[in-house]
């Protein structure tokens, strides 16, 4: 037989028999899940939760979701002031670390929870053969049912104080949710959905959540709300409410937080080549052109739609993006945050000095242009007609400020533009398609500032890990460069990143521009544009062809055979690229003419210098690649046709070449 409840110590110590001191002591020694129902109990007297409920915060933690009825009794009952302090400092010592890899053999979603396989139970009251499936969820990790439990008692807790300066309190908060949220590592989605409902809590909002995946039990249980009747502040300042300033600080802190909110799980969603963050960009070039998609195969739109670990990306960022609505958080204010060319302050003060007023507080610079970003995809993405809103950017100058801004600054090297998180890319990008889908080009304030943000955008082309953000950094440049009336402006560009780009695969892209800027100049249907155009005209290709087709022999033919090879294969794209221009100049009798190529042939020293060189570099090759050759280790059938590829169209060249007298 049980023993009588009054028996239990946590009964039997009770004030007055022991001081809070000792009971509080006594507490700590005979707490188990087994006694908290007693001490649910126990904590409904007022007094005592007063008094000793903030020094059991930090036992009852371990103890969830078991325990969450008597962090409710606290947060309700306990004195608000010293309950928010240990509450924050939990937060703060809450270690993600210590959170087990899901079992292997489960199926995990990108949150980092694992998925029970389909298993199935029996009908109540049936006999024990089962009847049907259904999917269950494993519990949260203790971590995270202690971040998302401790966030249910600040709900209670902030809506308890009464004082002038309640900033001072939310300032702490704020920060100590944030810095527990960054050192978090999965099951982000399902925090952030105690993130919102913490903040719609305390300010009053009353617009429904979004409809989101199925979470755990144990998540529900603790994000339930106490309905019992709270507590008075016991030092309440019933003198004064907060004053209009406080007030304002208070707003500005909320839009801060959620734009930090947004800033940290979005730069820290999983890299995925194919949807790199919220694939903004490929999913309004499948709206916006959907003869563009190739047939048959499945749009990222429709797996955004379909697949559970991009629909509770997408989910979470969208929940954050209606609480910024929700708090006023205005076009106007993130562009300025994204924008600005002073460095902002931080958001790590000494938390014992809190802001003094609204404009100490700074928006995120990265988490407001996602959020303005995702509200430009979203206006075209999910309005029966398409249309970007009305107060879009333009390229020039504001796209080219949020670039220089939030991408990796000219100090860190040209190497890490492109390494950023792929969402933070991917944003980047959307702006700069949706800018040339609208026309908002605008006008760049000199052939400098032009230059220069193709240089931004082309290093992204070239840099980015990314194929899907390549691709589409690479349409932003060419189009953009496209769009510049000059065609000496065009020229030079392209000269100056074949001349100085340490990268083989832009300059690539250098003679893909140079190749279509003179098809398009000397076959143009507008007579007046190909006189008018240096593109047809000799001078153009003159220019240019010491850094289109350079003499290679230095490199390919005089190092010993191993140095050789690793220089050829890092620059092959781009002579096969040059070869492939070179070929239409001298067979195209339009090309022949207008650019005086049988001129240019003779007095350039192409055959010589570049032609022949790589015809003997790949006869090299080829023989270092044999059974027993000097390169037989790298021998592949990849790079066998490779040199073939190359022997092919040096043939045509020359056999071209031959026939121009």
């Amino acid at each position: 037989m049980a023993a009588p409840e009054s028996d239990n110590p946590l009964i039997k110590a009770l004030p007055p028999e022991t001081d809070y001191i000792s009971y509080l002591t006594i507490v700590e020694h005979y707490l188990t899940e087994d006694n908290l129902p007693v001490l649910h109990k126990v904590l409904q007297d007022q007094t005592l939760t007063t008094n000793i409920g903030w020094d059991l915060v930090h036992l009852l933690a371990p103890l969830l979701p078991k325990s969450s009825e008597c962090l409710q009794d606290i947060a309700r009952l306990g004195n608000p002031r010293e309950v928010i302090l240990k509450v924050t400092e939990s937060l703060r010592l809450i270690d993600y670390g210590l959170i087990d890899d899901p079992e292997d053999g489960l199926e995990k979603t990108e949150s980092g929870a694992s998925k029970q396989p389909l298993r199935t139970a029996a009908t109540e009251g049936s006999s024990s053969e089962p009847t049907h499936a259904v999917e269950a969820f494993p519990a949260l990790p203790l971590q995270v049912s202690q971040f998302i439990a401790l966030l249910s008692m600040l709900s209670i807790l902030h809506k308890r104080i009464r004082t002038k300066f309640p900033s001072r309190f939310l300032s702490t908060t704020l920060q100590a949710v944030l810095a527990s949220f960054s050192n978090s590592i999965t099951h982000r989605e399902d925090m952030i959905v105690a993130i919102v409902q913490f903040v719609k809590s305390v300010q009053g909002i009353q617009r429904p959540a979004l409809p989101s995946r199925k979470s755990s039990g144990t998540m529900q249980k603790a994000l339930s709300s106490a309905t019992s009747t709270n507590a008075a502040d016991p030092e309440a300042d019933t003198t004064s409410s907060a004053s209009p300033e406080d007030s304002a600080i208070q707003t500005k802190l909320w839009q801060s937080f959620v734009t930090h909110v947004l800033e940290e799980y979005m730069l820290n969603i999983p890299a995925s080549d194919d949807a790199p963050g919220l694939a903004w960009c490929s999913r309004i070039q499948e709206r916006l052109h959907p003869a563009r998609v190739i047939p048959h195969t499945t749009t990222i739109t429709s797996r955004f739609a379909d697949e559970e670990h991009l629909h509770i990306r997408f989910d979470a960022v969208a929940q954050l993006g209606m609480l910024a609505k929700d708090l006023r958080i205005e076009d106007s204010d993130v562009l300025a945050a994204a924008t600005a060319a002073e460095d902002l302050p931080t958001t790590t003060s000494d938390e014992d000095d809190p802001p003094n007023s609204a404009a100490d507080i700074p928006l995120s610079r990265i988490g407001s242009l996602l959020l303005y970003a995702g509200r430009q995809a979203a206006s075209v993405l999910y309005q029966p007609e398409p249309s970007a809103g009305t107060d879009l950017i333009s390229l020039f100058p504001t796209h080219f400020t949020i670039l220089q801004n939030c991408l990796s600054p000219p100090a860190s090297g040209t190497g890490t533009l492109g390494t950023e998180p792929y969402a933070l890319i991917d944003a980047c990008l959307t702006l700069g398609l949706l800018c040339l889908e609208y026309n908002h080009i605008g006008s760049p304030d000199s052939d400098e500032d032009f230059n220069q943000y193709l240089q931004l955008t082309a290093l992204l082309s070239s840099n980015c890990p990314s194929p899907n953000l390549r691709g589409h950094a690479h349409y932003l440049t060419t189009t953009v460069l496209r769009s510049q009336p000059d065609a000496e402006v065009r020229l030079a560009f392209i000269r100056d990143t074949l001349e100085h780009c340490p990268f083989e695969n832009l300059k690539v892209s250098a003679v893909g521009w140079m190749k279509g800027e003179t098809l398009e100049a000397v076959f143009s249907e507008d007579e007046n544009s190909a006189k008018t155009s240096i593109f047809a005209t000799p001078k153009a290709l003159e220019s240019l062809s010491p850094f289109l087709f350079p003499s290679v022999e230095a490199d390919l033919l005089t190092p010993p055979v191993s140095a050789a090879y690793m220089t050829f294969a890092a620059k092959l794209s781009f002579y096969l690229a040059s070869m492939n221009f070179l070929y239409p100049l001298i067979v195209a009798p339009p090309m022949r003419q207008l650019l005086n190529i049988q001129q240019w042939w003779k007095s350039s020293g192409i055959m010589a210098d570049f032609v022949q060189p790589l015809k003997k570099a790949a006869q090299r090759f080829g023989a270092a690649l044999g059974a027993n050759g000097e390169l037989g280790e790298e021998s592949s059938d990849e790079a066998i046709a490779e040199l073939a590829v190359l022997d092919d169209v040096t043939a045509r060249v020359e056999g071209a070449a031959a026939k121009l007298g």
